[in-house]
């Protein structure tokens, strides 16, 4: 496993194309893996290849990639980068061995952490109809969608200390308890993205459909309760919408930045 940095420019045209579309960002991403094909389906159970961009100010973004294998960003760095700075002890991006570090994962650490995902329920307007998937919207049931996985994946949120909570204990939002002043952990870079699915080079101007979605980041503090399912969280990331930047958990020291 590898987790790897890049640095978008983005003052160049390359890098406001690849930031205006999740599907072309993601097939970028994928050509960054010499041993895989377009075609080919990650595995259902094992690592697979996550990304997330972090704007992390106005003009700074950066793409953090987890894989199996160590990416070539060449084209990357070509169209999005700095390519003129790049050396062949700089090129342009930083890739670091991932397993150790989940290996060294154990029970009661605590971390900082972030993830960008895309919070999704399944309703059922009538009773006669089909369940439909649809976005949650706000931020008391975006953290609601991520605390009820937090068991499966091997951690719980932090709580607040009671003297740093702004809310009365108790507090409820439509019936239920109230995440928002409960949990350290806030959602913000609401991002409601729309954008046509690749199509087919064999059927010119045929659409393949539309994809539209919702995502938030995630930035918390967090406890390992499980380190298995923790790390396998980490490698396989958590929820939908894994191949449009969802999904990468990643930790740092409390006080730094996830």
């Amino acid at each position: 496993m590898f987790l790897t940095r890049f640095r978008v420019n983005t003052a160049r045209p390359g890098a406001r194309r690849l930031l205006s579309s999740p599907q072309v960002l993601h097939a970028a991403v994928m050509s960054s893996f010499p041993s895989l094909l377009p075609s080919d389906a990650p595995p259902p159970d094992g690592p697979r290849v996550l990304w997330r961009l972090d704007h992390t100010t106005r003009a700074e973004v950066v793409l953090h990639v987890v894989s199996p294998d160590r990416p070539d960003l060449t084209h990357l760095v070509e169209q999005a980068g700095w390519p003129a700075a790049a050396t062949h002890a700089a090129p342009g991006w930083e890739s670091r061995a991932y397993g150790p570090f989940l290996d060294r994962l154990t029970a009661g650490e605590r971390w900082a952490f972030r993830l960008t995902a895309n919070p999704v329920h399944h309703i059922r307007r009538k009773a006669d109809e089909p369940t439909k998937r649809t976005a949650h919207v706000t931020p008391v049931h975006q953290m609601g969608w991520l605390l009820k996985r937090q068991e499966q994946c091997g951690f719980h949120v932090l709580e607040k200390p009671a003297e740093m909570r702004l809310l009365p204990s108790g507090t409820t939002h439509e019936g239920q308890p109230h995440h928002g002043d409960r949990y350290a952990l806030t959602v913000h870079d609401k991002r409601a993205l729309a954008f046509d699915k690749s199509r087919d080079p064999a059927q010119p101007g045929v659409r393949k459909g539309a994809v539209s979605l919702v995502t938030v980041t995630f930035d918390g503090r967090l406890e390992i309760t499980d380190p298995e399912l923790m790390r396998r969280a980490l490698r396989q990331g958590i929820g939908k919408a894994k191949a449009y930047g969802c999904g990468l958990l990643t930790l740092a020291p409390l006080g730094t930045a996830g």
